[in-house]
């Protein structure tokens, strides 16, 4: 198999070109050149938000592939402009997407027939949001290549080479030790998918012919907050003590859902459109999800191998809780030395 990786160099990118040199490719890396690609593989650099122009490399160079793959998340021009071009020159294109595509609220057990944004474009450009960005990336895809295209629709994705932050944030914080705030109920279920079972899916179902949406996550419930977290604690063995605390504590306290304590939703509308997505049809398909234990101890290795900070994509916040706010949190009854003298 021939493969056209639009990317390449990180997390999602990466592990699916990973995927496809373990089984002898032929991988072809399209991207800006900011990130070394993984050995092996032939490189061809463009900048694709700049239009047709930014095409260039990938236009004079002679071949073509038996599979793109692209995970794009900016305007939806670019996935336009690469799927014309590359319409006549590749069997297959796959679209990484997201459920961000469903419109809100997404119920729990949405499936792929449920009702998506509104008004999202091929042609759209400028300052696109995420969720408009990404279905008109898949009407880019579709309308380039057909019955052709798999929209491949992630949730949380998490695992080595993370750089949103996410899982590598529970990680590092667990390392320090000390009491950490978890937020609860333990048993609250999560959905996710490893970048890397992903990108074995991707490929799969490429090389099958498979097309059309999927909602590429585990069974909900597949690992809980308290599995998660525990496994943080076993694999950086730092014995932090997990201080589980209640949803209406944290939210009383100002902390941000998802991104003040990244992954964790409390119940309710966000919380099911991101755990309880529908997940069967992938499912059915071939995905297969590894335990979380796998995941969390495979991305702390992967940690500790960088020798400094974790990769951060620049157009994402930072998550993580304040120190402050988790010191507050951790001692909610001050000692009288601490605090102020009661005026007369």
């Amino acid at each position: 198999m021939k493969l056209l990786m639009l990317g390449g160099t990180e997390f999602v990118g990466r592990a699916v070109t990973e995927a496809a040199l373990e089984r002898d490719w032929e991988v072809t890396v399209f991207h800006r050149g900011h990130h070394a690609p993984p050995p092996g593989v032939r490189v061809l650099t463009g900048d694709r938000t700049g239009g047709g122009r930014g095409l260039t490399a990938l236009a004079d160079h002679a071949g073509d592939w038996d599979l793109v793959v692209d995970t794009w998340s900016g305007v939806p021009t670019a996935v336009r402009d690469a799927a014309r071009l590359l319409a006549d020159r590749a069997g297959h294109y796959t679209y990484v997407s997201s459920r961000s595509v469903y419109a809100y609220p997404a119920p729990a057990g949405l499936d792929e027939d449920g009702p998506l944004v509104a008004g999202a474009s091929p042609d759209e450009g400028g300052d696109v949001p995420y969720d408009r960005a990404k279905r008109g990336g898949e009407l880019a895809a579709l309308d380039a290549f057909g019955d052709r295209a798999l929209l491949a629709r992630a949730g949380l994705i998490i695992g080595p080479g993370e750089n949103i932050g996410r899982l590598p944030w529970w990680l590092t914080r667990i390392a320090r030790g000390g009491p950490v705030i978890a937020p609860g109920p333990r048993t609250a279920e999560l959905q996710y998918v490893d970048a890397r079972d992903l990108a074995e899916w991707l490929l799969d179902a490429a090389a099958a012919g498979v097309h059309g949406p999927y909602n590429t996550a585990s069974r909900p419930g597949h690992a809980t907050m308290g599995a998660l977290l525990d496994a943080c604690v076993r694999a950086t063995g730092s014995g932090a003590e997990l201080r589980w605390t209640d949803p209406d504590t944290l939210l009383a306290a100002g902390v941000e859902p998802w991104t003040g304590l990244p992954i964790w939703l409390p119940e309710g509308e966000l919380y099911d459109a991101m755990h309880r997505g529908g997940h069967a049809r992938a499912e059915a398909a071939g995905l297969r999800c590894r335990p979380v234990a796998e995941t969390v101890a495979d991305t702390w290795a992967w940690l500790c191998g960088l020798g400094g900070p974790a990769p951060q994509r620049p157009d994402r916040p930072v998550v993580g809780l304040d120190p402050r706010l988790e010191e507050k949190l951790l001692t909610p009854y001050p000692s009288l030395r601490s605090s102020a003298p009661t005026p007369l």
